[in-house]
C-alpha cells in the first residue's frame, strides 16, 4: 500500500523576493526624479503649513447659497458644459477628415504592399499635423486665443477643438487600424471609393469602439473647460478664478462642490454610453 504525502502549503510568498526587487529597482528608478522635482510631501505635515492650510480650509464655512449667486453658476455651469461640448464638435470636424487621410488601410495604393511616394508624404504630412496639434495643451491654445478672441469661452472652444481635434485623430486611427481590415480591402479591390469602403467596411466594426473613446473625450473636455477659466476662457473656471482672488472662501466651496457633482454626473452619463455601446 502506498503512502499518502501531505503537501502542505507555501507560509510565504513563493515569489516574494520577486516582487522585493521590482519594488527596489522602482525606488532606484524613481528617486532621481523625485529629487529632481523637488518632491517633498513631508512638508506638508510641518505645523507653520498646517496652520495655513487649516486657516485657507476655515474661510469655505458657511457655503454660498443665495438665490443671485446660485443663478449666477447655473448659468456658468451650463456655459462650461457648452463650451466643452461645442469644442469636441469641433475637434470632430478636425479630426474625421486627418484620419481618413491617415489610415493606411484606406490608401488604394497600399493594397499592392507598398504605398505610392504621394500618399506617402501627404500621411506623413497629416500625422506630423496630429502631433502639433495634441503636443501643445490645451490651456496653451487658450492663451493664444484669448489674445486673438478677448476673454470668453469663444477662446475655450478654439483651443478644446486644437487639442482634442488632434488627440481624436490619433486614437482613431489606431483603432480603424488595429480592427479587422478584410472587408474593406475588399471593397476597395472591387472598385469602391475610400469613403464608400469606409462607411461599409472601417466603421461598421468600429463604431462601438470610436463613439466609446469620443464619449470619454467629451467627459475630459468638460474638467478641461473649468481650467482653461482659469487663463479668462469663461465658464465655472473664471468664476471659481475670481473668487478665489477675492478671498470669498464659502462661494469657492460652493463652486467646487458643483464642479465635483458636473463631472460625477459627465462620468455617469459617459459609463452609461459606453455600457449601451458595449
Amino acid at each position: 500500500m502506498s503512502e499518502l504525502r501531505v503537501v502542505h502549503a507555501p507560509t510565504r510568498d513563493p515569489a516574494w523576493q520577486g516582487r522585493v526587487f521590482w519594488l527596489l529597482a522602482m525606488a532606484v528608478v524613481l528617486w532621481p526624479l523625485g529629487v529632481a522635482t523637488e518632491f517633498r510631501p513631508w512638508v506638508l505635515l510641518e505645523p507653520d503649513n498646517l496652520k495655513v492650510t487649516r486657516q485657507f480650509l476655515s474661510t469655505f464655512f458657511p457655503l454660498a447659497h443665495d438665490s443671485e449667486f446660485l443663478l449666477m453658476v447655473a448659468q456658468e455651469t451650463w456655459r462650461t458644459v457648452a463650451m466643452a461640448t461645442a469644442g469636441v464638435t469641433l475637434a470632430l470636424v478636425v479630426a474625421i477628415p486627418l484620419t481618413l487621410v491617415n489610415v493606411r488601410v484606406l490608401s488604394v495604393s497600399a493594397l499592392s504592399g507598398r504605398m505610392a511616394r504621394g500618399p506617402f508624404w501627404l500621411r506623413q504630412g497629416v500625422r506630423w499635423v496630429l502631433i502639433v496639434l495634441r503636443s501643445i495643451p490645451e490651456l496653451v491654445w487658450a492663451l493664444v486665443f484669448v489674445r486673438v478672441v478677448g476673454l470668453g469661452p469663444t477662446a475655450g472652444v478654439l483651443a478644446i477643438a486644437l487639442t482634442y481635434g488632434g488627440m481624436l485623430g490619433k486614437v482613431y486611427g489606431e483603432i480603424l487600424e488595429s480592427g479587422d481590415t478584410h472587408a474593406t480591402e475588399t471593397l476597395l479591390r472591387n472598385g469602391s471609393s475610400r469613403l464608400q469602403a469606409f462607411f461599409y467596411g472601417l466603421l461598421p466594426t468600429n463604431a462601438a469602439e470610436l463613439t466609446s473613446y469620443t464619449v470619454y473625450r467629451w467627459e475630459c473636455a468638460i474638467r478641461s473647460s473649468v481650467v482653461l477659466g482659469f487663463v479668462g476662457a469663461g465658464g465655472l473656471g473664471q468664476q471659481l478664478d475670481n473668487s478665489m482672488k477675492m478671498f470669498e472662501g464659502g462661494e469657492v466651496a460652493s463652486m467646487l462642490l458643483v464642479f465635483i457633482a458636473l463631472v460625477a454626473l459627465a462620468d455617469k452619463l459617459s459609463a452609461m454610453l459606453r455600457k449601451g455601446l458595449g
